[in-house]
């Protein structure tokens, strides 16, 4: 008991166990979540296991259905149970919708990049097909329906009726090409319009177009990747502040305490944040900024 006295001198309130407790419960819940994910794919591939009852799978689909963003809420109880304050809900309730709002721009991020892919594939495979000895619709209508296997929308299976039923495919394929991630859809309308016209080689031209596509692909990879530093390095400036929290507290200050409940506290916490989102804000304008450039 005295060696235990020594290294505790002071009891631990309820609120930092409660956090305690908390970051310890997090990693199990995301171990249960990814473990639900993995079990579904392999039910998927080799169907029911049996190895799990259905309390666990119910509890398990419902972590997974559940959005994202309202994990905010969880993370702003618990900071708000710690710092007996009622501020960290309230940002908590604000962060939600923000929170949501990155994670579609994310989810909109990955499917033009999906999409970009399959537009690269199907240059390949049209080529493919026209050099095999495949009518143009036919082949078209072939690829778009093997590739996009309805992850493209409406719009390309619009291609597919245009092609299979003597409509304007170059239109179909420019309307095709406004969704994000599909541009290059316009350069194989143009090479369809050219050899229905001129009676030009549409294989060799998609080839180039398909070429040109992974070229530029191969571009876009090499500027992220150089720009993986200075995003790593915003990452780290933005989370300074969280660590002159934690290390105020490791020297056995209160430093939430003071922000949460005195006035120069609460001055320091609204105009630290201000700047704080302004810095990462703009830091990561100028980041986009190069990798638009």
């Amino acid at each position: 008991m005295t060696a235990l006295e020594g290294v505790l001198p002071l009891p631990l309130p309820l609120s930092v166990i409660a956090f305690c407790a908390a970051v310890c419960a997090g990693p199990a819940v995301w171990q249960l979540v990814e473990r639900g994910r993995v079990s579904r794919r392999a039910e998927a591939l080799f169907g029911r296991t049996g190895t799990t009852g259905p309390a666990v799978r119910r509890v398990r689909e419902r972590l997974t259905g559940l959005p994202k963003e309202w994990f905010c809420l969880p993370v702003a109880v618990v900071l708000a149970l710690w710092g007996e304050s009622v501020l960290p809900l309230v940002a908590g309730a604000v962060a939600v919708p923000l929170v949501r709002r990155r994670l579609r721009a994310g989810e909109r991020r990955r499917a033009a990049e999906r999409r970009g892919e399959v537009m690269r594939r199907l240059c390949d495979v049209l080529v493919g097909e026209l050099r095999a000895g495949a009518q143009p619709a036919d082949a078209i209508a072939t690829t778009v329906r093997a590739l996009d296997r309805g992850r493209g929308g409406p719009e390309l299976a619009l291609v597919v009726a245009a092609a299979r039923f003597g409509g304007d495919v170059p239109a179909a394929l420019r309307k095709a090409a406004r969704q994000p991630g599909a541009e290059g859809l316009v350069g194989v309308a143009a090479c369809w319009r050219v050899a229905v016209d001129g009676g030009a080689g549409l294989a060799a031209g998609i080839e180039r177009l398909g070429a040109a596509l992974r070229a530029q692909q191969d571009q876009r990879d090499a500027l992220r990747a150089q720009l993986a530093g200075a995003w790593s390095t915003v990452v780290v400036l933005a989370l300074l502040p969280l660590v002159g929290l934690a290390m105020g507290w490791a020297m056995g200050a209160d430093p939430v305490g003071v922000l949460l409940h005195t006035p120069a506290g609460l001055g320091c916490l609204v105009v630290g944040g201000l700047l704080e989102v302004t810095g990462f804000w703009w830091a990561g304008r100028i980041v986009r900024g190069g990798g638009a450039s």
